[in-house]
């Protein structure tokens, strides 16, 4: 039986500002990203997502971004290796102690938005994420673009890594991700995105922008939870998967007693 992990961005919201419906989303996922207040979050309403993943059983992971609150992360940046390698060790480290509060524990890192995009291309600010994690802790487990050059660094470094791919953004033909000022780089159809992830399950292969067929190798796929029909896009995909036999579990596992995967 195929077995993938769902993953989403959680703990979006910021003060009386809420994004998405997380508690819903968490019963959806198997495992939960979660803002670490650079790029959105507050650490009251952070505390409430872990305590609710912690209740629902969801594997939790820090969603660490570009220190760019009214950008939502989502603008190119370009710090200092000092400046990047200590804005990931402060958000990861705010979410460890936000998830030992509730008795929880951070088991992943997978950068947001412009940071995410871009170390998957600049090998300097990859390393520095890598190193930033390292140093932390570096049994974490990294999350990364399927098919990016990210993924050879980030093994060859040392880390665990697990590759995902994106269950409602579209595709270019050498597997980047369309920006999101492109018509279409966003798929809002639930049944297409849930029969393009079935495909993808069963085939490790998906059909990007230009209508080329892509190879993807990826152990997670990720359902955005920043708008309002996410959480009926995520129930469409997570029942369609189960009906056509595919088993819905977190990758974290997979790592139990493992440095490097």
């Amino acid at each position: 039986m195929a077995s993938i992990d769902l993953n989403s961005d959680l703990g979006e919201g910021f003060g009386p500002w809420r994004m998405g419906d997380d508690s819903s989303m968490l019963g959806v996922v198997t495992s939960a990203n979660i803002a670490c207040g650079f790029h959105a979050g507050d650490p009251a309403g952070i505390l409430d997502v872990l305590s609710e993943a912690k209740r629902q059983n969801v594997c939790v992971g820090a969603h660490v971004g570009y220190r760019d609150l009214v950008g939502f992360g989502r603008r190119p940046m370009d710090p200092t290796s000092p400046e990047l390698i200590g804005d990931v060790i402060y958000q990861i480290g705010a979410l460890k102690g936000l998830a030992m509060a509730v008795g929880s524990a951070v088991r992943y890192v997978k950068p947001h938005g412009a940071l995410y995009n871009t170390i998957t291309r600049d090998t300097r600010q990859a390393a520095d994420v890598i190193t930033a994690i390292q140093l932390i802790d570096p049994t974490l487990i990294f999350v990364v673009l399927a098919g990016s050059r990210l993924v050879e660094q980030a093994r060859t470094s040392g880390l665990n890594v697990v590759c995902e791919a994106f269950a409602d953004r579209a595709y270019n033909a050498d597997g980047s991700l369309v920006n999101r000022r492109v018509p279409g780089a966003v798929i809002h159809d639930h049944d297409e995105v849930a029969r393009r992830m079935v495909r993808f399950v069963e085939e490790g292969a998906i059909t990007a922008i230009d209508g080329t067929d892509i190879e993807l190798d990826a152990q997670s796929i990720c359902v955005h939870g920043d708008n309002p029909a996410a959480v009926v896009t995520a129930r469409t995909l997570r029942n369609t998967l189960l009906a056509s036999g595919v088993e819905l579990a977190p990758f974290a596992p997979m790592f139990e007693g493992s440095l490097h995967g």
